[in-house]
């Protein structure tokens, strides 16, 4: 195993749920692939993000970037059916974590060591974290991918196309995408270290906070005096701690 930690994958479930058995990447330059109505995705990427467990189907076809982008995987002591079927040599304590937590690393190449001709050797008993990445957060959020340690992924985040069922949900992906960049752009706003410096965990935040930023967008779109950023990020650091908020 190779590489320095990053909890791509660790703390709060990132949105989505790989649904489709694993194939081999194509090389064939992807182009507009659908990623679906954006307003049904950001309704479930929600839902995922408050129960933790995932749940939305990705479009994955034959794609298997994440499983090829020298990534960690976090599994939880819970996990035990597919704790067992991963040798105990690829797993280490999570740094940070209780006791009973895990990480599996990846291989030279940087290929999860699960991935055998290019299919998930264990799909059935997957991690969950696995099963709760979607790469779409990434399109529809604004956030970048790291070209060159995740190009695979970059390449299919740049492919993927949302459509949408009326001027509304263009402005929800708007409204995103402006969250995204509040959060990137006034860190210092925010308690130190509250806010993930990984951008697949920034992406996630964004979808976990989108209501209430819609929400001070809204008011002052209707005449409400403007608020500072400093008020926003109050209101988002509220809601945070306040997780009922966010799950109305």
């Amino acid at each position: 195993m190779v590489g320095k930690y990053s909890p791509v994958f660790g703390g709060a479930n990132l949105v989505g749920g790989y649904n489709q058995v694993m194939g081999t990447t194509s090389d064939v330059e992807p182009v507009g692939v659908p990623a679906g109505n954006f307003s049904e995705w950001l309704r479930g990427a929600e839902v995922s993000l408050r129960s933790g467990k995932g749940g939305t189907a990705v479009p994955c076809g034959d794609c298997t970037a994440c499983c090829r982008s020298s990534m960690f995987i976090h599994i939880k002591p819970e996990e035990t059916q597919t704790i067992q079927r991963i040798p105990r040599a690829l797993l280490f304590p999570a740094p940070g974590l209780p006791e009973g937590h895990v990480l599996m690393g990846y291989s030279d190449n940087g290929h999860c060591p699960m991935l055998v001709d290019n299919k998930c050797s264990i799909y059935e008993y997957r991690p969950q974290t696995c099963r709760s990445y979607d790469c779409r957060v990434f399109t529809a959020t604004g956030v970048p991918v790291d070209q060159q340690i995740q190009s695979e992924i970059a390449h299919r985040v740049n492919a993927w196309v949302f459509n949408y069922e009326s001027e509304e949900s263009r402005k929800e992906h708007m409204v995103l995408k402006d969250a995204a960049a509040f959060l990137r752009k006034n860190g210092d706003l925010f308690p130190h270290g509250s806010l993930p410096t990984h951008p697949a965990q920034l992406a996630a935040l964004a979808v976990r906070i989108y209501s209430v930023f819609a929400d001070a967008t809204a008011k002052m779109n209707n005449g409400a005096s403007a608020m500072s950023d400093a008020v926003i990020a109050q209101a988002i650091m509220t809601a945070l701690n306040e997780p009922e908020t966010l799950s109305k």
